[in-house]
């Protein structure tokens, strides 16, 4: 077993890491940025170390500085939670070559899932359901055009590099193609470096699911059910639950089935997520790989009654899965995520927390780095807590996150609280009719109902 963890992240994730290697009786090291110093995963770590100035390329990026405060605090392994270095395979790399544990799968299958084109191709070649798409990156604006007129309009573009909905846009007619290909591989530039596009079909109101999925290095590999996480903007989650209302026992074997089939082909090792679009029909497609824990792992977690978190340790560490595949749900689960922002236009909302109540009571889970004064930063992610609720079945967990959402507050910065406590009353949210399109829905509705146009964005 590992003798201390350094965590290489901030916030909620690096707090919650904490909660995991405490029941484990593993010592923990925060980093922090300047910005960070505040913050509740400092106080709570055994240790702490400043890696430098708030912008990430400077302190939470900086793989150097992480590695010299492993070094300094006689750490012997970092977990990187998700965001910043969880899928980065030459961070991975590094750290084997300094004799250090890394708390996630191997860097070979990090860079081959995180190949957006290369991820498609190995999920086509062991049998898992791929959208009609580009057999790679695209070359030049002519191959898109004429695959795009193979396939049929609207088509998506994807940066092959990464995701998150950067380098992501969507067309609908022909003559849009070469400016959105170029805005596109532009974004995927910055974001992340490399500007490759591929291009797949676009399927206009589709299910996201994806499957939590664990593998250890002796051979292991399970799913643990999924997520429904149709519930988004600009391609980012807010709500998810689980199990999906959308599956049916046998549509979540084939599903489950499938992404066994793609864990094992690439020997996949510790947490991980397989993401799949699902049609009206019951016709689900790869999407992608994300080669980490989950912002929304908390939700499995609830319905599984297992520590995620505690098992990514414990893999890494050499030992066996202790988790059986296709656990039963036990009741159901949802998770919103309460951000720091305009809940209309999204815009980023940070400052001082003047007021913080959080919910309690039964079936009710709060994951949260703030508290009452704390200073939101605007320069990371606005995420101010995430609130979970469980029940015995989808009714209660809506009722008891309905109630939860009314006893919190949150004062000082205006977050989108408000939007969670209008969806779970929304009829169509609560009949479980969702889609990839629900929150521009949504907004039409609310503006019929007032008789103006929409103020949220369209999707």
């Amino acid at each position: 077993m590992f003798r201390k963890i350094l965590i290489a992240n901030r916030g909620e994730i690096a707090l919650r890491i904490i909660h995991a290697c405490r029941e484990l009786g593993i010592p923990t090291v925060a980093v922090y940025s300047t910005a960070d110093r505040d913050s509740l995963h400092v106080t709570y770590a055994d240790e702490d170390v400043c890696i430098g100035p708030p912008p990430s390329a400077q302190s939470y990026l900086n793989i150097s500085a992480l590695v010299s405060a492993a070094e300094i605090t006689g750490a012997d392994a970092i977990h990187p939670g998700y965001g910043f270095l969880a899928e980065n395979a030459q961070f991975a790399e590094v750290l084997g070559e300094c004799n250090l544990g890394w708390i996630g799968p191997r860097p070979e299958t990090i860079r081959l899932m995180g190949d957006k084109a290369a991820a498609r191709e190995t999920a086509k070649r062991c049998g898992v359901p791929v959208l009609p798409g580009s057999e790679g990156a695209l070359t030049d604006l002519g191959a898109a055009r004429r695959l795009a007129a193979e396939i049929g309009y609207p088509v998506i573009l994807k940066a092959a590099a990464g995701g998150g909905g950067r380098g992501m846009r969507i067309v609908h007619h022909e003559g849009d193609l070469e400016t959105q290909l170029t805005t596109a591989a532009n974004e995927a530039t910055k974001a992340f470096g490399d500007g490759a596009i591929y291009l797949e079909k676009y399927l206009v109101s589709p299910r996201h699911i994806e499957i939590q999925v664990f593998g250890d290095r002796h051979g292991a590999a399970i799913h643990l059910g999924e997520r429904e996480c149709s519930i988004q903007r600009r391609h980012q989650k807010l709500v998810e639950e689980s199990p999906s209302p959308a599956l049916t026992p046998a549509l979540r074997e084939r599903m489950g089935a499938a992404a066994v089939r793609l864990c094992e082909e690439v020997g996949y090792e510790n947490a991980g997520t397989i993401e799949f679009l699902l049609d009206a029909d019951g016709g689900f497609y790869f999407m992608e790989m994300n080669t980490r824990i989950q912002v929304e792992h908390p939700v499995t977690e609830m319905v599984i009654g297992a520590d995620l978190v505690k098992q990514q340790i414990l893999v890494a560490a050499g030992e066996r899965l202790a988790l059986a595949s296709g656990l039963q749900a036990r009741g159901h689960a949802i998770e919103c995520r309460i951000n720091a922002e305009d809940p209309e236009t999204f815009a980023p909302s940070p400052g001082r927390l003047t007021t913080l109540h959080l919910p309690g009571g039964l079936g009710v889970r709060v994951d949260t780095h703030a508290y009452q004064d704390y200073v939101i930063p605007p320069h990371y992610d606005s995420l101010v807590a995430k609130l979970i609720c469980h029940g015995s079945d989808r009714a209660e967990a809506i009722a008891r996150l309905t109630r939860a959402l009314d006893f919190l507050v949150v004062e000082g910065v205006r977050t989108s609280a408000d939007l969670h406590r209008r969806i779970v009353r929304d009829p169509v949210f609560i009949a479980g009719d969702l889609s990839t399109r629900y929150l521009e829905q949504f907004f039409e509705r609310e503006a019929q109902e007032r008789g103006a146009a929409p103020e949220g964005e369209s999707l």
